[in-house]
Parts: C-alpha cells; structure tokens; sequence
C-alpha cells in the first residue's frame, strides 16, 4: 500500500467532507496527467492553485559550471506542466492566513518537512511555508495531514487570492485602531474558493494593517489593502477600514490609491468582493505582464475604477455571510496561557540583554510581550520546529504568528518568563538577536530554488547577516534601524524596492565571462505600510555588495544632516553623489587576477561558461553594444536625477532615450549603420529583435520589449499629457528593465557566437 492510500484510509471521515473531496480530486488529476489524458498547461495552473509549484532544475536540466547537463529522471517525457519534468521534486506553497499557527500545526509541518521535503520549513514574505523539493505523488497524503489540523493549499499559488496577510501585532499593539484579525479571518474563508475569483488572470494579494505609521501590514504594496479605522457616525463610533487598492512590487512597482476613505465592517466584504470581480472581468488576459490589477487601475485612474466598484457592489446579490460574521469576532480572539507579571531583575543568560533590547515589544496588555525568533533567511529545520511547538505549549499555547520578515512571534509572554524562555531558544540556536534591524535581512529563494532566479539573494543575505552581526554593535542607532532586503531577480520577491538599501540580482558579462552582479535600490521606505518605493543606482559584482552597504552607511553618517534618516538624506543630496561614492566599487578584476568574483555568493560552481573567443571584427561590433548599453546606463540615472529635481517630464524623456540607446546597442551587432531616428531604432528593433524572439526571456516572454513599443506610442500621440512624478517612475522602472534584459540578449548572442 503506498503512502497515499495509508494516509487516505487513516485519516478518513476527519477531514472536512469538501476538502476531503478536493484532495480526491486532485488525486485523480495527477493520474490523467501521468496517463497523459489531461493538458499540461491545464493541470500546470491545477496544481498550482493547489500550491504545487514548479522550483529550479524542474526542467531536467543544470548547469554544472562548465555546461548544461541533463538530471536523469526515470519519468522520461513525461511532464507536470511546460518544461517541468515529472519526476523533478517542486516546492509545496502551505498557506498560513495572517501567520497564526497553533503548536500542533507547525509539528506537523516538521514532520511533513521531514518525510517528504529536505527537513526545512521555509517562512515567505507572505507569512507562508513553503516546502522544497516534494514529489507530485506525494502531494495528496501531504494535503491531507496538513487538512487534519486545519491547513489548506488550496489557492496558495496560481491566479488566485494568495494567502491574506496581516499585521503580526494586531490585537497586542499599542497604536492598533482595532484588532483586524478576526476581520482578515472573515475575508480569507469568504473568498476561498468563492466563484467570483476563479477566472482571475493572474494573482492577487490582500493584506490588513491595524494603523497607517508602521510597516506590518504593508498596505500600499497590495491588490486591496485595508487599514484599521474609526469614525463617529450619529455619535456612535464605528470600526471600518480606509481600502486601498491597485498596489504592488513586481518588476514596475505601483503605489495603490484609495479606493474608499472609509468602509465600514459591514461592507468590507461585499465591497472586496466587487473589487475582485471587477479585475475578473477587466483585467488583462493575453499579456499576463500587465494582467494585474494595478494595470487596471492605473489604466483607467482611481475615480473610474472606484464608480464601476460601486456599480459592482450594487449589483452582486446579498449574501448572509457580508455581516454574520460580526456576531463570531471571538473566532480569533487569543487567552494568555499564563498572568501577565514583570521581569525580576537578576543575573541573566549571556545574550540575553542584548536580545531583549531588539528582539521584545510590550504588548498593550501590562506584563505581556510579544517576543520576535529571528529565523536566519526565514528557515527553520523540522527538529527546531517541533521544539518551538513545545516552548509555545510551555509559554504562551496557540500565540505564535509567522511574520512578513520572516520570522516568527510568540504572543501574550509573560515578562517573568522571559529568561527561561530565552534559554529554550538558545538550546535549539534560535536566541539570535537582531530582529528588526539592519542584521535582519530578507531574502527571496532566488537562485537556491526559484527558476527566475539570476543572482544568489540567499548567498548573498547569509553573508551580509555574518558581517553585520559583527558590526551592528559599532553603528549609530539610525543605521543599525535600517532595512536590507535582497531579491534573486527583478520581480521584487525580496521586496527590494520598499527597503532602505535593497539589491535585485542581475548579471553581466566581463571578458566573455558571465559575473554575478545586484543592481543596487535605495531610498525605499518601509514605515506607513511600505510608503514610497526606491530607485535603482546601478549594478555591482555580487562580491563587492558587502563594500557597497558598508559605504553607503559610511557616506551617509560622514555627511547627514543633524537626525536625518537615509532616504531624506538621498533626497537631499542626489542620488548622483552616491553613484560617485560607489563607483569603484563596479570594478570586475580580470578572471586570472581573482576567479572568486565569477562565483556567486553560496555556490561552489562558477557563475558563467566558457571563455568567449573575440576576433577583430567582432571586438569592434562588441565594442559598439558596449558602449550603447554604457550610454543607456547613463541616462537612465540622468532620468533618476531629473525625477529628484521635480521635473517629471524630462525624467520619462531620458528614460524613453536610455531604453532607445540599449536598442540601438543592440541593433548594431547586426546593423552598425543604424541611425539615432527613434522610429528608425523602435521599427528596426522590432523586425530584428522582438519579431525573432531573439530579445524575448524564457520565461518573461515579449514582456520587456513590450515596455519600449508602448512607451514609444505614447510619446508619439500628439496629444498626450506630459507624464507626473508617478508616471515618470514607472517608465524609469521599464527602462531599467528593458536595458537589463538588453544586457540579457547581449549575453545570449555572445554564447550563441561561441557556440557557432
């Protein structure tokens, strides 16, 4: 009997009669597919609202260093989705609404973890677990013991709502409206699996926050956004919520609007459910670049998008649920597992002070903390997962709360305890402290397992937390307060553009060598719920960023104004005297002087392949694309200063220029006679590069070339309106794109020359 069948008979009539039936079901899809009697495009995105996802590698195929070599997998052509080989082990998305998680649930997840995994769990930036490397076939008996305390899949992945997120203080904090939770509750369990938001074109994300200041719940990055608010109505204070929508980070990140200033707990439902059938109905479908809801809204502007709202909402035909879950907001209201008592002051652990002065935050109930265990790029093995279950069954019971920095919280603390708690952390190295400072790094999979992944985000992550560990003591109060986050590519998993000092991975070729390289994103604001978004300053060797965060703080505490935090110091003082300051730090030492720098951070094998022969003609051809995307690169930081100084319009003309220049760069590896005519650069582009897919990602599709045609229409139609600061930021966002992706062809053209 195999695994699946034991756990199916075992757990049979405990699981939940619909969910139950959905496991079945997906248990029959995986046959059809092994029989080849189901599409591989359908039952891709089939698992994947089941959160199956694909990881790297899933194609058969890695590259050792030298060459791409193909994984024998006894599968042979069989397939779970395009170029996702069978038998090739994925990740297991868990959702986790708001983080909560009870001991028992995160013991079974260890012992998932264990069984059927690498014995990691692994905390997201969306207070998820994911699983890696679980084969398909396991998926069922895995989905069942999770559905045995309570935890589903379903819609963890997919064009689906991913899993609502919520601040990790709400209900503990001090400066809360109102506990959001049981209303974040209410909201998940009333759009899983709702039909209204089955037919999305891509995903969406909710999150809850219980005040505007802080960064927890991250509002503004999100498709709806809703924070805690009241209001007097008739001399009654009432609880509602201010609705932003049209947010999110990406590759071209978007600031969502206010849909409503104020809804009120009776309409949160309803008015959430109308904001997703409208992006059901008008979101992009062909091109799934732009098939998200801030597309929608930009598109049409706030005031347009929010009368078809309310349109929508009047139209969707009442439904109980809108309001009878006001009478059960006890549902998630949490009881202290002990009285709350002060810390007697004594002789404490090595460690402990230090830990406490970053990792503890009073709760709004006199004697509690809420105690933050910094997870080392959000990972945690499954014998320190079943250990942190009993310290929560010794402390404070069903209190725990994953959080969107990846890390975990224990709630409702007494004081008294903390020292022995702080021992139980040490015993399993958990007592780290650090949390919430600039120590504290967030990290997407990036390289490690992701198949978009470019540069080793985790790499590079776990080397910056060993450095800084050792400095973080040295550095002024500010410094040590600020945010580093880290992404593998440009879709901003890291949530690079909302940090201090962020970093997405790119790569560039030296001597006919691929090197690792982060381009570098400051000015990024984390508070009032990820306020404003960073720009880029430029790329830098991977092995050279530990220099460039250092540095960056070295500039900053020399030259700052009395108080000033770093993003009103960049402001201040452009982010050209900063590009000056870093840029030596660009520098590639030729492969003979120092092969470490063609190694990525993390990773025993070299970053590039073999070396690139270069005769006369085609030395003068790289010439001319070197020198093309050099010249981009330049603009698209003039852009950058032009944005800082106000003049918006100037700003999306260099931007404009910047994307023509990699174009061009690239047009003259076959055609050095181009001129500096844009419909010239844009038509021949188009017949040269996009129409022959030389230009398009594997996986991104004509999505970056789709931002120069696009932009090059605008500027085109006489009568459009000069661009805004906002408008302005998300064309310099396209060009960066657009010119690394025109480093990207560069690369693919150099190794096809080789090959040939």
């Amino acid at each position: 009997m195999s695994t699946t069948d034991t756990w199916k008979d075992r757990l049979q009539g405990t699981l939940p009669e619909e969910l139950a039936r959905e496991i079945d079901i997906f248990e029959t899809q995986i046959e059809l597919r092994r029989q080849g009697k189901m599409d591989e495009k359908l039952f891709a995105e089939t698992r994947l609202r089941r959160g199956v996802y694909g990881q790297r590698y899933d194609n058969g195929q890695r590259h050792d260093g030298v060459s791409t070599r193909t994984l024998v997998f006894p599968c042979g052509d069989l397939t779970k989705g395009p170029e996702t080989v069978w038998d090739a082990p994925g990740m297991m998305r868990i959702k986790i609404p708001m983080g909560r998680m009870s001991p028992e649930q995160l013991e079974v997840m260890a012992e998932l973890a264990e069984e059927y995994s690498d014995a990691i769990l692994h905390v997201t930036t969306r207070q998820d677990i994911q699983l890696h490397f679980v084969h398909i076939e396991d998926t069922p008996a895995l989905m069942r013991r999770l559905a045995s305390v309570g935890i589903t899949t379903r819609e963890a992945c997919g064009n689906s709502v991913r899993n609502v997120t919520a601040c990790q203080f709400a209900g503990v904090c001090n400066d809360q409206s109102f506990d959001v939770t049981p209303y974040a509750h209410a909201l998940t369990y009333y759009l899983l699996g709702h039909n209204d938001v089955q037919d999305f074109g891509r995903k969406f994300k909710i999150a809850f926050s219980g005040c505007y200041e802080h960064a927890c719940g991250l509002a503004h990055i999100h498709d709806i956004g809703a924070v805690a608010v009241k209001r007097t109505v008739d001399g009654v204070e009432r609880r509602g919520f201010t609705l932003y929508v049209g947010g999110g980070l990406g590759s071209v990140p978007h600031q969502a609007k206010v849909l409503e200033e104020f809804v009120s707990e009776e309409e949160l439902l309803p008015v959430c459910q109308a904001v997703c059938r409208v992006f059901s109905r008008l979101g992009e479908r062909k091109n799934r670049a732009r098939a998200r809801l801030k597309f929608v809204v930009s598109k049409m502007g706030i005031e347009e998008f929010r009368k078809i709202v309310r349109e929508e909402r009047d139209s969707i035909p009442a439904d109980e649920r809108w309001s009878a879950y006001l009478d059960h907001l006890g549902v998630t209201e949490e009881k202290p597992l002990k009285p709350g008592q002060p810390l007697v002051e004594g002789i404490y652990p090595k460690g402990f002070r230090p830990w406490r002065e970053t990792n503890l935050r009073a709760q709004a109930q006199p004697g509690y903390v809420v105690a933050t265990v910094r997870l080392p790029l959000g990972d945690i093995t499954s014998d320190q997962a079943r250990a942190l279950a009993e310290i929560a069954r010794r402390y404070t019971g069903d209190t725990m709360r994953l959080t969107v920095e990846q890390n975990l919280v224990f709630r409702w603390l007494s004081e008294a305890d903390l020292p022995d708690f702080y021992r139980d952390l040490q015993a399993i190295g958990l007592a780290e402290a650090g949390a919430g400072t600039i120590q504290d790094i967030t990290a997407c999979p990036g390289t490690d397992t992701c198949k978009l992944g470019i540069s080793a985000s985790r790499g590079l992550a776990g080397v910056l937390e060993q450095r800084l560990a050792q400095t973080r003591d040295s550095l002024s109060a500010d410094a040590q307060a600020l945010r580093i986050k880290t992404s593998g590519c440009f879709n901003s998993c890291g949530q690079h553009h909302i940090a201090d000092i962020g970093f997405l991975g790119v790569s560039r070729n030296v001597g006919g060598r691929r090197v690792a390289h982060f381009q570098l994103v400051v000015g990024g604001q984390w508070s009032q719920n990820g306020a404003s978004y960073g720009l880029a300053v430029g790329a830098f060797p991977a092995k050279r960023v530990p220099a460039v965060v250092d540095r960056i703080i070295e500039v900053w505490t020399a030259e700052r104004q009395d108080g000033e935090q770093l993003q009103d110091f960049i402001q201040r003082a452009g982010r050209a005297k900063l590009r000056k300051a870093l840029d030596d730090l660009r520098q590639v030492p030729a492969y003979e002087d120092d092969p470490s720098f063609y190694v990525d951070w993390g990773d025993a094998r070299e970053y590039t392949i073999g070396d690139i022969g270069v005769g006369e003609c085609a030395g003068e051809v790289v010439s001319f694309t070197d020198f093309g995307l050099a010249d981009s690169e330049r603009e698209m930081f003039e852009a950058q200063e032009s944005l800082e100084q106000g003049d918006a319009p100037r700003a999306a003309e260099l931007a404009f220029s910047a994307m023509l220049q990699a174009a061009k760069a690239l047009i003259r590896t076959q055609n050095t006679d181009i001129g500096d005519d844009a419909d010239s650069i844009v038509s021949e582009f188009r017949a040269r590069f996009h129409d022959t897919k030389l230009f398009h990602d594997k996986y991104a599709g004509a999505k970056f070339a789709h931002f120069l045609f696009r932009l090059h229409e605008q500027r085109s139609d006489a009568g459009a309106r000069d661009p805004d600061a906002e408008a302005a930021h998300q064309n310099i966002e396209e060009a960066q794109l657009f010119i690394e992706a025109a480093h990207a062809c560069y690369d693919r053209l150099q190794e096809t020359a080789v090959a040939i």
